[in-house]
């Protein structure tokens, strides 16, 4: 008796606003992140701005977000999230009333305090901003670790974190609590870090958290490392060509070689004492007899640089 039509949205965006508002009456988004990149329907890297987006309809949406809030009399942080088409229409997902993972690159864009404006609220006072005081410099990308299995579906991988690096350096942000030796637990949501970056524009921002993810080490547990360095570096991320399909349609993950066993080290000592003998036996360049020699050597400069 009943029917129910959705109309359905192909390779949508998924761009959210953040908004604030207080209980003076003041209501004010601060900007939009573009949060295309999912898996099972969860965010895994997040920017601000987005490339879809001009001035107009940044505008556009940010008014209708800060309309949301006020007609729900909203009053705290919080994400109205939309559904972006190919042809530039947008429409409402939903509200989420309270501060989202990826707060992080609206606060290195704006360079404002998200969870201090929040106890600002709570306490009954003015928000520190006016709309027109709310300023975006630059580009700011995050990418949330996760201790995940990437080819199992991206399940879950609880287990002991025996080492973690996080990486430094101007641009970058690491938000985390976990450390050498911390139990990555069943109950909980298996993220173990925040990792941040800032860049004058997109491809600063992009290049520097290459640099960082390459800082980054994760042992003990299998994670989803390589996977963002394989989508920062895919082309249709490079060109912003995103949508909630991304990992879907036709990405595939790269595989890092598997580092050498105990086994596969004797075996490096054994060569690289013959090859190192053999090499101040010789000043000359290598003939044919002599090229399985050389062969080794490039091995073995592949092997050395695995440490």
């Amino acid at each position: 008796e009943t029917v129910y039509l959705e109309k359905y949205i192909a390779n949508p965006r998924h761009i959210e606003f953040q908004v604030l508002a207080d209980t003076h009456g003041n209501c004010i988004h601060v900007f939009e992140r573009e949060c295309s990149i999912q898996r099972r329907h969860q965010k895994i890297i997040e920017e601000t701005p987005s490339v879809a987006l001009d001035d107009a309809k940044r505008a556009a949406m940010g008014a209708d977000a800060v309309k949301v809030a006020r007609a729900a009399d909203y009053i705290n942080a919080g994400t109205v999230e939309f559904l972006y088409d190919e042809s530039g229409n947008y429409y409402f997902l939903e509200m989420n009333t309270r501060i989202q993972v990826e707060h992080s690159v609206t606060e290195l864009v704006t360079g404002t305090d998200l969870i201090k404006e929040q106890l600002r609220v709570a306490a009954g006072e003015l928000l520190s901003y006016k709309q027109s005081e709310v300023v975006a410099n630059g580009w700011a990308i995050e990418c949330r670790l996760y201790a995940e299995d990437t080819e199992n579906n991206y399940m879950p991988a609880p287990g002991l974190l025996k080492k973690i690096t996080f990486p430094g350096g101007p641009g970058v942000r690491v938000d985390s609590g976990v450390y050498d030796g911390w139990e990555v637990s069943v109950y909980y949501d298996p993220m173990i870090a925040k990792i941040s970056t800032w860049g004058r524009n997109r491809e600063e921002a992009r290049l520097r958290m290459l640099r960082a993810l390459d800082e980054c080490l994760v042992s003990g547990v299998k994670n989803n490392l390589q996977l963002h360095k394989d989508i920062l570096a895919d082309h249709r991320f490079i060109d912003g060509t995103l949508n909630t399909r991304f990992l879907e349609s036709g990405f595939v993950e790269k595989k890092e070689p598997e580092p050498p066993t105990e086994h596969h080290l004797a075996i490096l000592a054994a060569v690289s004492g013959r090859l190192l003998a053999g090499v101040e036996q010789r000043h000359d360049l290598p003939d044919q007899e002599d090229s399985g020699m050389w062969r080794m050597a490039s091995k073995y400069q592949f092997w050395s640089s695995r440490f």
